[in-house]
Formats: C-alpha cells, sequence, structure tokens
C-alpha cells in the first residue's frame, strides 16, 4: 500500500526548509530566518480543485507553495476564465492584492498541494528591521512583472509550436530548479488549461503536442511527458527570444 503524506506533519520553519532557497532571500542570517520562521503558519491541506483564495477575498497573506500545483486565474466580464499563472514548490502567490487589498485573482490546487502564508501585515513589519527582506519583497514583485511581460510576448510574437517549445522548456527548467528531473516530468494541468494559457485551442494543443512526438522531440503517455531533444525544443522555443541559454533562465508563469 502506498505510503500518504501526512500534511500535519510537515513543519513550517523556513531556517529547516528545504525550499528557502527559492523562496527566501539569499545570505540571510539563520537568526533572521528563524524569526521569519515565526511568521509562517501551514494552511490547511488542498485537495484537488479547492480555492487558496478566490477573486475578492480580502488580502491578509501572501502564500508560498511547499507542495503541488496552483492554477492562478481571472474571471472576465464575460464570466470566462483566463488563466494567468502555474504555480510550484516555493513559488510566491499574493502579490496582486497588495495595492487594494484584496485579490484580484482565484487560486485553485491541480492536485494536493500545501502552502506556507505569511500575515503580510506582519511581514510589512518585519522587513522595516531585516535587511535583506525588503529588497527581496521587491525583488518578488519585479519579478513577477517580468513574467508578466515575457506571457505577453510569448502571446504575441509566437506562433503555436513557439509557445508550446516555450511551456515545455519552462516547465523544464522549474523542475530543475526544485532538484527533479528537467527532461521527464508529468503535467498537472489539462490541455485545455494549456491552451487557455498560451491562447490556443484544445485543438490546436493536442495538434501541436501530437506533431512533437511524430518529430521525435518529446514523447506522451496520457500525462508524462519525456523531453527527448531538449537543445532542438530550446532552439524551437527561443526562435524569437534569441538564445536558448537565455530561455532557460525565464518562467511564463
Amino acid at each position: 500500500m502506498p505510503k500518504v503524506i501526512d500534511f500535519s506533519r510537515i513543519r513550517a520553519s523556513c531556517a529547516s526548509c528545504n525550499l528557502q532557497e527559492l523562496c527566501l532571500p539569499r545570505g540571510l542570517h539563520r537568526k533572521d530566518l528563524e524569526l521569519l520562521g515565526r511568521l509562517v503558519e501551514q494552511s490547511d491541506p488542498l485537495q484537488q480543485g479547492a480555492f487558496l483564495f478566490r477573486a475578492g477575498d480580502p488580502f491578509r497573506h501572501l502564500y508560498a507553495v511547499r507542495t503541488g500545483v496552483i492554477k492562478l486565474y481571472l474571471t472576465t466580464a464575460a464570466g470566462d476564465e483566463q488563466i494567468i499563472g502555474f504555480y510550484f514548490p516555493g513559488e510566491i502567490l499574493g502579490l496582486d492584492a497588495i495595492d487594494d487589498r484584496k485579490h484580484t485573482c482565484s487560486a485553485i490546487a491541480l492536485e494536493t498541494s500545501s502552502c506556507c502564508k505569511f500575515s503580510f501585515d506582519s511581514l510589512d513589519k518585519l522587513c522595516q528591521s531585516v535587511d535583506g527582506l525588503n529588497a527581496q519583497m521587491m525583488r518578488l514583485m519585479s519579478r513577477e512583472l517580468s513574467n508578466e511581460n515575457q506571457l505577453l510576448l510569448t502571446l504575441s510574437k509566437k506562433n503555436a509550436e513557439e509557445k508550446l517549445a516555450t511551456f515545455l522548456v519552462t516547465l523544464s527548467d522549474r523542475f530543475r530548479r526544485l532538484g527533479y528531473s528537467a527532461t521527464e516530468f508529468r503535467l498537472s494541468m489539462s490541455r485545455q488549461d494549456i491552451g487557455n494559457y498560451l491562447g490556443l485551442t484544445l485543438e490546436t494543443v493536442s495538434r501541436v503536442l501530437n506533431k512533437f512526438g511524430r518529430d521525435r522531440l518529446i514523447s506522451l503517455d496520457q500525462k508524462l511527458v519525456i523531453i527527448r531533444q531538449p537543445e532542438k525544443l530550446m532552439k524551437l522555443a527561443a526562435c524569437s527570444e534569441g538564445s536558448p541559454d537565455n530561455l532557460t533562465r525565464q518562467r511564463i508563469s
């Protein structure tokens, strides 16, 4: 019988967390990490389809994904869903709500997930006394702006094959940074979600992925993706970006 993860036993300690290099300032002293750790609360486990927060909810916390994958989306005036990002362990959600003090997006779990949450008011006070923490907050907000600009470029300047290649390359790089395989990973999101995110139809996503399979760029087994020719995939993704090496340091979401 497979072992079941007991999320209630996961310790929300920044000083000992193996994700601290992804979501915390580099070079922060251990005593400052411990101060930050005191602000961290472990949110209840989210089952697939459960909301972390909804658009319109009051803003109280920032969230760091600890396990699983979270989808962030807007609802248009016509009631349609527009996906704006997929968030993996070590990545921060909630920055959209700082200005108006309410969430403008909804965040939903694509699989069983857990998050750490930080009281923003307490974090704001701590930023005033801990060197490097305020700069980290600015870096996170700058990264969000950069990611939005990258998404706009991807949607406006690339064709369907380039968009899908970019999506797979950025996922590959994110799994690599988490310490997982960069060439073999599972897609938590549906093809419909991928199409929504990239501005493509479901049929186009399926057609391009099947073409990548026929061309031996990737292998597909339901949601499992194996990248067979990473250099060719990066070259395709970088057609309107420049160097493939630069692309692998960027994220779409």
